[in-house]
């Protein structure tokens, strides 16, 4: 069988992001370390092998906590709030719907991958930048992430279909396309292959995508092990976790630590935070 026909047709991958690029205030003073202000910023990517099958028991699964007379009077899922009730929301979600949804993601064939930039580190960047004249882009952070995320996955299938949560208001497709076009080419560069097929990219909001919300459960549960040193809801879903790029533990390699199923993250393996 011939290499092309060992992919798959399409490969479905929803992005998110969790933490904030919040890095100084309007004196140029850094403010981490502050309230509501995150040590970390991620962006992952979950692939999501079967969409449809995911948006039908996300939504069987919020039409059952709706019903459930246990569950129904929390303030969350009020509909008009516009919160647990239109889609689920890990930073949102009581805690007994979170518990039901990680039962329910931990059974489901999604796997997820993950790079992280330290903001101390991009504060430093930012700072270079600065010094030269520069400013360092939010957009220019998030769009490298989301390159080197999808750089050594676009080639698995025939066409890929790639959709990102918006960050704001305004559509930022043409751009996510470019750096997107990015990944392919390193990958290209790298590997000599140009038997890369389309990518179809698209902005959407997560109450219209279980797979963004199942992104936004996955990144949270990662956030928790970074900012609060808690494994408690990583842990159980770590096999999910196919890729981790933590971009600025450069303690034992210049490019940062990788963590797979061949090094597998642990609250042991943590880079201190500094500070």
């Amino acid at each position: 069988m011939s290499k092309s026909k060992q992919r798959l047709p399409t490969m479905h991958h929803f992005i998110d992001e969790a933490g904030d690029l919040s890095l100084f205030n309007k004196r140029k003073q850094v403010v981490l370390g502050t309230e509501g202000v995150s040590n970390y910023f991620m962006v992952g990517a979950a692939f999501v092998a079967e969409p449809k099958v995911l948006d039908h028991e996300l939504a069987s699964l919020r039409e059952n906590i709706l019903r459930d007379p246990l569950l129904n009077r929390i303030p969350s899922l009020d509909p008009a709030r516009q919160k647990t009730a239109a889609s689920f929301h890990a930073k949102d979600d009581a805690p007994e719907v979170r518990y039901k949804v990680y039962s329910l993601l931990a059974r489901l064939d999604v796997q997820v991958f993950v790079a992280i930039r330290s903001k101390e580190a991009l504060a430093e960047d930012g700072r270079r930048l600065f010094r030269r004249g520069l400013r360092l882009s939010q957009n220019e952070i998030y769009d490298d992430l989301v390159s080197r995320l999808l750089q050594n996955r676009l080639h698995l299938a025939d066409s890929n279909t790639i959709i990102v949560a918006r960050r704001g208001t305004r559509d930022r497709k043409e751009a996510l396309t470019a750096a997107i076009g990015r990944a392919q080419s390193n990958f290209s560069s790298k590997w000599g292959t140009r038997n890369l097929g389309p990518c179809d990219v698209a902005t959407t909001y997560p109450h219209e995508s279980g797979g963004l919300q199942a992104a936004d459960y996955f990144l949270w549960a990662l956030q928790r092990l970074y900012e609060r040193r808690e494994d408690r809801y990583f842990a159980p879903l770590s096999a999910h976790y196919r890729i981790i790029m933590d971009l600025d533990d450069t303690r034992r390699k210049a490019y940062g630590e990788w963590y797979s199923s061949s090094n597998p993250l642990s609250l042991e393996k943590l880079k201190p935070v500094t500070g």
